[in-house]
């Protein structure tokens, strides 16, 4: 019984830390960004566009993070995406950039 209980203890505590687990690339564009990228909705840049990532890409990562943190046109800051983190929104942008060459 002590021994079960310990493990539904560390269980519950352990819940939160992979509820927090970081989304890679492709899980983000899929769930936050495709709405947009997958259709120019808004002006957005579409995904498998070389012709429209091509100066974007040129910017840089670093300076595609500014645009997206802090939004950019009709794009709002993080693209809606209030719960990504800075690793996870470069991870979004890198996809989007990796297929669109």
């Amino acid at each position: 019984m002590k021994k079960t209980m310990i493990l539904a203890v560390t269980a519950m505590l352990m819940t939160p830390v992979a509820a927090m687990a970081e989304r890679d690339g492709a899980t983000l564009y899929n769930t936050k960004c495709m709405a947009c990228h997958m259709t120019g909705a808004a002006g957005a840049p579409i995904v498998g566009n070389a012709e429209q990532w091509g100066p974007r890409a040129a910017k840089g990562i670093d300076a595609l993070l500014v645009s997206a943190t802090n939004g950019l046109n009709a794009m709002p800051p993080k693209g809606t995406c209030m719960d990504c983190t800075e690793s996870e929104l470069k991870g979004a942008i890198q996809y989007m950039l990796d297929n669109s060459k």
